[in-house]
């Protein structure tokens, strides 16, 4: 797919390469198939966007690029990390006000990733010092974070009670009404990566007995309905999902995560959201890839809609992705964080800066987030 093309006037160009390929994402008209991943980067001063993310996003804007914002809690009750944004607040609302215009001003699209780390926490973070909330009180060993540096300590979680969880729904609900309210294009449910739904949905964390429990049916029965209230409040339209059926993120795996992979796609279905963003089996824990047998084509080959691939992809394996049918779209995370310009550079088939770990989650508004040079910089 990288052979010559005639050109408008009867020259030769290089066929674009299948990543930066047009894309129909719904309504919205994709000039290309790389994504921002959704990436927590912890410089929201007390969970409250911040004017330094205005440059850090339309940094890795183009024009008609899709970009998912860093996960944003749901409530007061959603957070587990210092300093991550949220979205239950009309400070918090206000705020991503003018981080959303930048990208719009530069013709991205934009969707607000939005979270409960349900026991992915400690007092510290909660109201009033209680305990965090999930579908079990099992407890979570000390977990190294993804900079391969910090350790996080976690508190034993209070299990929900079944008359809860519809609070929790609307919780949700009024997030995505809020992101929709910031100028967002839409919201990506964090189903992924051992938090809150994804505890529900993973036979090593819930251990209910009740409707929210016991079968893959009634684990994936509190994630569904948040994906209901999300859409009947915004839109199918406005609603993409993510999901690592085969992660084992903080301690959250399944017996059998193509089944369960299988199970929510086919039940994604009939909500008709507008894309399916599902992490690579081989990434079972933070940042390290493993062979596996695992695939996710049989989860794409099901789900009807724009299926989205994250989790170790380079420019090579990203466009075999595309060319192969294996995605509609590919998620960047770490490529991105460090190249802010990253698909200028595949089209180039540029050198990529080095990312640094440590710089991660330090909470400098310019250091490690916005001083990643341009390819016209190191030139």
């Amino acid at each position: 797919m990288d052979g010559k093309v005639q050109g408008e006037n009867g020259g030769s160009a290089e066929a674009p390469i299948p990543l930066l390929t047009p894309y129909t994402l719904g309504k919205f008209q994709l000039s290309h198939r790389v994504v921002l991943a959704p990436l927590t980067r912890r410089r929201s001063w007390n969970n409250v966007p911040q004017p330094h993310a205005i440059l850090y996003y339309s940094q890795r804007t183009t024009k008609g690029g899709l970009l998912i914002a860093e996960a944003t809690g749901v409530s007061d009750t959603a957070q587990g990390y210092p300093q991550t944004p949220g979205i239950w607040t009309k400070e918090q609302v206000e705020a991503w006000k003018p981080i959303v215009d930048a990208v719009h001003a530069k013709g991205g699209i934009f969707f607000c990733q939005i979270w409960h780390v349900g026991r992915v926490s400690n007092t510290g973070f909660q109201p009033n010092g209680q305990a965090p909330i999930s579908c079990t009180d099992k407890p979570l060993t000390p977990q190294t974070r993804s900079n391969s540096i910090d350790v996080a300590q976690f508190s034993t979680p209070r299990r929900l009670t079944t008359e809860e969880i519809p609070q929790v729904v609307n919780d949700f609900r009024l997030a995505a009404r809020n992101a929709i309210e910031a100028g967002f294009d839409g919201v990506e449910i964090d189903g992924a990566h051992g938090y809150l739904l994804d505890q529900f949905m993973k036979d090593q964390v819930n251990d209910r007995t009740d409707k929210y429990g016991g079968s893959l049916e009634n684990r994936c029965r509190f994630p569904l309905e948040v994906v209901e209230a999300i859409v009947d409040e915004i839109g199918a339209d406005k609603v993409g999902i993510r999901l690592s059926p085969f992660a084992n993120y903080s301690e959250a795996g399944d017996s059998n995560p193509e089944a369960l992979g299988l199970y929510m796609v086919e039940s994604l279905n009939k909500y008709r959201l507008v894309y399916c963003h599902m992490v690579e089996p081989r990434m079972k824990t933070v940042g390290e890839k493993y062979e596996t047998p695992h695939s996710l084509l049989p989860m794409r080959k099901a789900f009807r809609g724009t299926f989205i691939v994250a989790g170790g992809y380079d420019r090579e394996d990203g466009n075999n992705a595309v060319a192969e049918n294996r995605a509609d779209l590919v998620a960047y995370g770490r490529l991105f964080l460090a190249n802010p310009d990253l698909p200028k550079r595949f089209a180039l088939n540029a050198p990529l800066n080095k990312y640094n770990k440590e710089t991660f989650y330090t909470p400098d508004p310019n250091v490690g987030y916005t001083d990643y040079p341009l390819l016209e910089d190191t030139q």
